[in-house]
């Protein structure tokens, strides 16, 4: 999926992440130090496009959340591993502290049926 936030000039900044979508709310796993979370911090405001290349594309908008403590969601971890072949989205050793980031659908720009 792709996720866009905005800098502090209000430039967008895109970047490619991992992520589970559960009951209209992504979740995208991040390290702390990163450039989207960063930017979240000041505007919270971000758009999700999911294989736009593809025939179904989706596209939302929402309003994104970091959650510090990760270890409160280890059901969305364990997810997280099964969907994405054992990766663990908890282990800080290559890139820092860890968060979650959850990003509520507050408009649909494009949904398959």
């Amino acid at each position: 999926m792709w996720l866009t936030t905005l800098r502090n000039d209000g430039s967008p900044h895109t970047t490619p992440v991992w992520f589970l979508l559960r009951r209209n709310t992504f979740w995208i796993p991040s390290a702390e130090q990163n450039r989207k979370v960063r930017n979240l911090r000041d505007d919270p405001r971000v758009s999700l496009a999911v294989d736009g290349s593809a025939g179904d594309p989706w596209v939302a908008q929402g309003i994104g959340t970091i959650h510090h403590d990760v270890g409160e969601f280890g059901d969305l971890l364990r997810l997280f591993g099964e969907k994405y072949a054992g990766w663990d989205a908890a282990d800080k050793t290559p890139d820092g502290p860890r968060v979650l980031v959850s990003v509520p659908v507050t408009r649909w720009l494009l949904r398959p049926d």
